[in-house]
């Protein structure tokens, strides 16, 4: 049986159904990559793959980025819940990268290699909110008028995890955990073209900073004004979660954000990121100002929620 895909009233995304996910065949696949291709966000409701069939999937996609030292499989858990059952409080680690994901981003721009895809499948849910939203960035530089899709090309902005969760709120040293590392900010032009389909996105989100030529406040202005512009229906999509809902996205042209919850609530979250290609994702690197010092903090990655 073909599988079903039903697109979104958005400009992004389209639902998948009637698949035949383990195994999972190589013409399905093929059929899956194309239509991830073109929606950019595919949604598998209620597919509920075991964690097995989540990583044989994701390493479909290419090389898994590791997002934690301890992490010896294709899947791991973003949670907010600890050990002990309780969940993360204001003043830890987990909360703050947590929050921070409310603001719209790229993953893992902050790294020199940046990330291909990334997909979610719900565990456990809030009882409300905890939505993820995802934005069409085709749609939003297909949006802009000539003038500023001119005035775009060809300028570069630095991307840092120090700098976005500042903005959030929140002061993190260097502590070589991921994403507070000591390797620099990459560079990354604000216009993407990407490396399968040709098509141009914004690739700016939360994370970037300081545009060539631009004061801090002119360059800060001109990306707010950029994401806040791309950002709106119908290039989005708000996934409300249900237990066994698999996500997958495209990194390279969507940007996504968490959406507010009750966080004495669990909620969790088997992810698997893919890595980006060294042609087409890997960046240059500046110094960070903001990685200065060291000082160990929480290490458990697996605490983080998007």
């Amino acid at each position: 049986m073909s599988l079903t895909i039903e697109p979104t009233d958005s400009t992004i995304g389209a639902y998948v159904t009637d698949v035949e996910f383990d195994p999972m065949s190589d013409e399905t696949w093929e059929e899956i990559y194309a239509a991830f291709l073109e929606y950019g966000v595919l949604i598998f409701p209620g597919l509920d793959p075991s964690e097995e069939a989540q990583g044989a999937f994701a390493l479909r996609f290419g090389d898994i980025e590791q997002l934690s030292p301890k992490q010896d499989k294709p899947t791991l858990h973003f949670s907010n819940q600890k050990p002990d059952g309780s969940t993360v409080e204001p003043h830890e680690y987990g909360f703050k990268v947590a929050r921070g994901n409310e603001g719209w981003h790229t993953d893992s721009t902050y790294m020199p290699l940046a990330s291909k895809a990334a997909m979610l499948m719900a565990v456990v849910i809030p009882d409300a909110g905890g939505e993820t939203e995802f934005a069409d960035m085709r749609a939003g530089w297909d949006a802009l008028d000539p003038e500023t899709q001119a005035r775009c090309e060809g300028l570069t902005a630095s991307h840092s995890l120090y700098y976005s969760q500042m903005k959030a709120g929140y002061t993190f040293k260097t502590d070589h955990l991921y994403g507070f590392h000591d390797k620099g900010a990459p560079r990354r032009p604000i216009v993407k073209v990407h490396p399968d389909t040709g098509r141009k996105s914004i690739y700016t989100g939360r994370h970037a900073y300081d545009v060539d030529g631009m004061g801090e406040a002119e360059s800060e202005a001109f990306l707010e004004k950029l994401l806040d512009d791309a950002c709106q229906p119908p290039r989005v999509y708000s996934h409300t979660w249900s237990v066994g809902d698999l996500v997958v996205w495209d990194n390279r042209c969507v940007m996504h954000r968490a959406r507010p919850y009750d966080t004495t609530q669990p909620r969790i979250l088997r992810a698997s990121r893919i890595a980006g290609d060294v042609e087409t994702e890997l960046a240059p690197t500046v110094k960070d100002e903001r990685a200065e010092g060291y000082e160990p903090t929480e290490s458990n990655v697996s605490k983080l929620a998007v």
